[in-house]
């Protein structure tokens, strides 16, 4: 299968700021692959390069089995970009967008049907949307054309969760059509949902690409519990369960990997509140990628 994106060594430095400080990774054809880090790790960056916004300072990035930044207009005809930031022109309607979209690729287009799906007024102006349909009118333009690599930059932020999810059944949609799928997040779950592999970058350097399967080895939970009756610290004292604390009529731990030996145990005792969260990135970091590789 072949590689649609390839980084090699990529670096891109401003001033001593090391932004990105060599990237390497391969994305395949028909693949789904996330850019997983906290804020201020490089995604952005390394994005911004790869659609040759920003030139590098060394290394090299090939799409499709072309430079970058010497084909980088023919290259665009098959991308589909949604920005971390989306800015577009205040006074058009989304109306206007899309048309402006639509013409200069020449190519039929489902702009309006991914509109309805995500509940979006084309009709009204840039200006007057708020975050979350800003966030939206994006993406409409990014898949309008069933592109054939999809480029996005924290794709469901500002979004509910039911909008969330019709964006995950979307790029599934995409993907069974061969779509390459590449995506920068800090949202752990959004990136199991979607994903098949994952590199994740720390400080601009890439410390691991691991696959869904290895990631959902780290992961991490949070999980508060009240009881009937007290009990004690030592009964969560086993393997896979970290920082147990005491708190009013219950507990406090953090769970690594399978919940399944967890709920096992609760079982055993009579439970009046449950509460189970992901931990955020920082704490999975902080666990698993102390040191850059």
């Amino acid at each position: 299968m072949k590689n649609i994106i390839e980084i090699k060594d990529l670096k891109k430095y401003f001033g001593k700021t090391h932004a990105v400080d060599g990237v390497s990774f391969q994305v395949k054809a028909g693949e789904a692959f996330g850019f997983l880090g906290p804020n201020g790790a490089g995604k952005t960056t390394t994005i911004r390069t790869i659609m040759d916004f920003i030139r590098p300072t060394e290394g090299t990035v090939t799409l499709f089995g072309l430079d970058s930044r010497r084909d980088s207009v023919a290259l665009k005809s098959k991308i589909g970009y949604l920005p971390g930031n989306v800015r577009l022109n205040a006074n058009w309607t989304g109306h206007e967008h899309v048309g402006f979209v639509a013409g200069i690729r020449g190519k039929e287009h489902n702009a309006l049907d991914i509109a309805k799906r995500l509940d979006l007024d084309l009709s009204k102006r840039f200006r007057s949307l708020s975050s979350g349909n800003k966030q939206k009118l994006g993406i409409v333009l990014a898949l309008m054309h069933s592109p054939e690599l999809l480029i996005m930059d924290e794709p469901t932020v500002g979004l509910d969760p039911l909008l969330q999810n019709e964006i995950y059944e979307m790029l599934a949609e995409l993907k069974k059509k061969g779509t390459t799928i590449f995506i920068s997040s800090h949202n752990l779950p959004e990136v199991e949902r979607v994903c098949d592999r994952v590199g994740i970058i720390k400080a601009g350097k890439i410390v691991a690409v691991e696959t869904l399967k290895e990631l959902s080895g780290k992961r991490l939970h949070r999980v508060e519990v009240r009881f009937a009756e007290k009990v004690k610290t030592s009964e969560f004292m086993f393997d896979g369960v970290e920082n147990v604390e005491e708190i009013a009529d219950g507990l406090i731990f953090s769970v690594g990997g399978d919940l399944n030996p967890v709920l096992a145990k609760l079982a055993e005792y009579m439970v009046t509140d449950l509460s189970i969260s992901h931990a955020d990135l920082e704490e999975v970091f902080l666990k698993f990628y102390k040191r850059d590789k």
